[in-house]
């Protein structure tokens, strides 16, 4: 397994949120490739921490999907799965589309203003061709209805579903229709700005739908 060589060591604060977080991003980044044997120890080199968060963090992946743990043999990156992913998909749609109903009637201002700035950040980044800044303010944007509504079983669901389906994110934001994604923000920016919730919760919902997770 080849183990990237250019990542800091994780420090101490919130030592196995930041482990999980580094896995699943190489993960999603196909740094760790599917049906890719991940050893624990050679993970634990990798960050610069003992096997026990790391052993930690591959079951919260597995429980995410994104990893498959076999009882005395090395855990291995899930194959990709497009039933799992369109699932996962029509899940998160819904979570998105609940959140931003609920949200809309309670943003504030700094509210707005934070998902335009994500939004701009975004806009950036396609052109820049930074796809991890990208996907990167993506989230930052459409986690503000997500605080707002203050839901935590629709948080705990988006937790749990939305890193399958990063790579058809990735793979989004790399191609021309990932420019469209900026037009899309701009509307559900807009219609949450003058109060409408119900256009601006179905302008969510097609967001993540229309996601093609057949790449």
């Amino acid at each position: 397994m080849p183990i990237p060589t250019d990542e800091p060591a994780v420090g101490r604060t919130l030592l196995r949120d930041e482990v999980f977080r580094r896995l699943r991003t190489a993960i999603v980044d196909g740094t760790f490739e599917p049906d890719e044997n991940l050893r624990d120890l050679e993970l634990a080199g990798w960050l610069g921490v003992s096997r026990t968060p790391v052993r930690e963090a591959l079951l919260r992946l597995a429980g995410a999907g994104l990893v498959v743990a076999e009882p005395g043999r090395s855990t291995r990156v899930t194959p990709l799965d497009p039933r799992a992913t369109d699932e996962a998909r029509d899940v998160v749609a819904a979570m998105h589309q609940l959140a931003v109903r609920a949200a809309t009637p309670a943003l504030s201002a700094d509210d707005i203003a934070a998902m335009r700035a994500a939004n701009q950040q975004f806009g950036a980044a396609l052109v820049a061709g930074d796809l991890p800044a990208a996907l990167a303010a993506d989230d930052e944007l459409h986690a503000v209805p997500v605080r707002v509504a203050g839901n935590r079983a629709v948080a705990g669901v988006l937790d749990q579903f939305t890193p399958l389906l990063r790579r058809a994110e990735l793979h989004r934001f790399g191609t021309p229709a990932g420019r469209g994604s900026i037009a899309r923000h701009e509307r559900l920016i807009e219609l949450c700005a003058s109060g409408a919730a119900d256009a601006a919760a179905a302008v969510a919902f097609d967001t993540w739908h229309s996601l093609d997770t057949t790449d």
